[in-house]
Formats: structure tokens, C-alpha cells, sequence
């Protein structure tokens, strides 16, 4: 096997305000990894919460690459990373998710056979997704609205956590009057107190809101779970739920948790914890980060497994290169082509 990187820039279509920060732009960097003439592709994005710039994914991405050269074919490959090598103990999950996600293109490529199959899913996968409504004016948010609803989308999340709640609560009221029949998430990012969770959930759930992600920063789980066990909506751990040990901690405690891939270390990590919590009380929201339709559709291969899929970072893009899994009309859904199933709509030429 051989592997090579491609960086590629990735421009949203307007800023995306969420309560500690607003992006613009990230870069990709796309893992291609070759035995007998087959090619499989898998992408990390950079993250400024996540500590990872394109410089570093290029070097870490490259050690995995000259790494996996030593396996004889791809499938060896994949059993070796799912037993906690090639990557090795400190790669970042992102590295992980990425290199799993070219050696399953792959493997699936050489098999004839879609990454869902690969997985035990007969029929592909089809789900409604979400799609952000960033921290905007209150005009902005309704108008977005209105356009999400009239071209199918049944889910919307709210980004929340501004200075002021009492801006929160009004874009979350015109939103439900701009799109009455939409199932509303809020994603306040971590950014409330204790007490201002307990003051804000009663008053969005009377605005029939469905679900809140994280209200509360990370790093005291007692108190999210605590939290969870009194609130009059479904909370949902993100931030602290990134792998399985945190889940192990939630679990039954929470109603939900987001499982993304770039943070829990990929595929196979995300079903080791949709394991955990079955039968636990707490369901699987499946999230993701801005990125391209191949970051997009390993989660995109398991969303049948999920209660909650906000699967819309591709959507969020001014020019997405590449094309596989929709979306725009509210779902997201995967082929039966071999492997991940998408292609690659652009060329781009390595920034580095």
C-alpha cells in the first residue's frame, strides 16, 4: 500500500457564529491510501477547540501514512488500527477517524461492496438531519428558517449562548413562527451557568423546543448529569462525551450524547458506544464539524442507528468538493456504490 495527502480549503457560505467562537473557513486534508490500483479516501478538518492546523494533521497523517505501507493489504490494515495501531496511543481521535475512513473507502472498493454492508446494514442508510442556524440577528434567523422549512427540512439547531439570554429565547420564538412545524434542537455550546440552565430550559421547552445539547460547560459531568435528571428537556452530552469512558460516565444519566466521529476516533469507536448506551436510557445523536461530504459519510453509513442526526457540515460550505450523501432537502442518505460512496466534484492543489 501507498499512501498521499491533499490540503484543501474549505470556505462556509456565511460566518458561523456559536457561543466561544465564529469560523469562516477551515482547511481539509484528504488521506489517499492505493493497494493494487484501488484507491480510498478519508478526510480530517482543522480545529482551533480541538488543538489540530493543517500543519499538524499533514505530519500526523503522514507518519500513519509511511506506517501502513508495512501491511500487506488494506483489510490488515484496518483489524491493526482497530486494535490501537497504526495510529498509536496519542493520535488524535480526528487522525484515527480519518485513516479508518480511507482503509473502509477502500476495503469496501475491493470487496464490491457499500461501507454499510461492511458494517451489518442491509438497506442504506436515510435520515432526516438537522441543519445549524448559527448566533445571527433575529430578521437573519427567521429568514433562514423559512427557507430551511419550505425546502424540506424537517430538523433545525439553534446555536445559543450569547451574553444576553433573552436574545437566545427570541431566536428560538421566531424561528418556531417562521417554521411551526419543525423539531427544534438548541446548542448553547457549554455556555451557561447552573442556574441559568435551570431558568432558560422550562421557557424553551414551552417554545417546543425538542432537545438542548451541552447547556453546561465542560468538565463536570456530575453536575450535566444532575442537570439532566430535573430538566424538563432531553439533554444531550457533547462536549463532555468525547470517548467511550466519558459515555461509560453518562450513560443513563443523560438522555442523549453526540457522537461525532472526529472526536471519538471514528467508525468503530462510535459503535463501541452506541453499544454502551443501548438499553441504557440514553440514545445516540450522531454530529459532526464542518466539513466535506467525505468527511461526512462515515457518520452519514451509521445514521440509521441514531435518534438524532445533525449530519448538515457539507451543507454549510460555499463549494463542497465532493458529492455522494444530499442533504440539501433535509436528508442525508448513502448509496449502494462500493466503499464510502462519494467522488470528488474538484481538483485542488496541495497548499503546503
Amino acid at each position: 500500500m501507498k499512501a498521499s495527502l491533499r490540503t484543501a480549503p474549505l470556505e462556509l457560505t456565511e460566518p458561523l457564529r456559536i457561543s466561544r467562537s465564529t469560523m469562516t473557513a477551515r482547511d481539509a486534508v484528504w488521506l489517499t491510501v492505493e493497494h493494487d490500483g484501488v484507491t480510498g479516501h478519508g478526510e480530517a478538518v482543522t480545529s482551533v477547540y480541538y488543538g489540530l492546523d493543517a500543519e499538524t494533521l499533514k505530519r500526523l497523517l503522514t507518519a500513519v501514512g509511511t506506517e501502513l505501507t508495512r501491511f500487506p493489504d488494506p483489510e490488515c490494515a484496518l483489524a491493526a488500527l482497530r486494535a490501537g495501531e497504526p495510529a498509536g496511543e496519542n493520535t488524535p481521535p480526528a487522525v484515527t477517524a480519518a485513516t479508518e475512513a480511507a482503509l473502509l473507502d477502500l476495503v469496501g472498493k475491493r470487496a464490491g461492496s457499500p461501507v454499510h454492508r461492511l458494517l451489518g446494514a442491509a438497506a442504506p442508510p436515510v435520515a432526516a438531519t438537522a441543519r445549524t442556524i448559527g448566533i445571527t440577528s433575529l430578521a437573519h434567523a427567521a429568514a433562514q428558517a423559512r427557507c430551511l422549512a419550505a425546502s424540506g427540512f424537517e430538523v433545525i439547531k439553534v446555536k445559543a449562548g450569547t451574553p444576553d439570554p433573552e436574545d437566545d429565547v427570541e431566536r428560538v420564538r421566531v424561528i418556531r413562527d417562521a417554521a411551526p412545524r419543525a423539531r427544534l434542537l438548541l446548542d448553547p455550546n457549554g455556555a451557561w451557568t447552573v442556574a441559568q440552565a435551570e431558568a432558560l430550559l422550562h421557557r424553551f421547552a414551552d417554545l417546543g423546543v425538542e432537545a438542548v445539547e451541552q447547556p453546561l460547560a465542560p468538565g463536570d459531568p456530575e453536575a450535566l448529569g444532575t442537570l439532566a435528571e430535573r430538566s424538563p428537556l432531553p439533554v444531550i452530552a457533547d462536549e463532555d462525551a468525547v470517548d467511550l469512558e466519558d459515555v461509560r460516565r453518562l450513560a443513563g444519566r443523560v438522555q442523549g450524547v453526540n457522537v461525532k466521529l472526529a472526536k471519538c476516533g471514528g467508525v468503530h469507536a462510535a459503535l463501541r458506544i452506541a453499544e454502551l448506551i443501548e438499553g441504557s436510557g440514553t440514545e445516540l445523536m450522531l454530529g459532526c464539524l464542518t466539513a466535506s461530504s467525505l468527511g461526512l459519510a462515515p457518520a452519514v453509513h451509521l445514521s440509521d442507528r441514531a435518534r438524532w442526526a445533525d449530519l448538515d457540515g457539507h451543507l454549510l460550505l460555499a463549494h463542497d468538493p465532493w458529492t455522494g450523501i444530499g442533504g440539501e432537502g433535509g436528508v442525508v442518505r448513502v448509496s449502494d456504490r462500493p466503499g464510502l460512496g462519494v467522488q470528488e466534484v474538484g481538483a485542488y492543489e496541495d497548499v503546503a
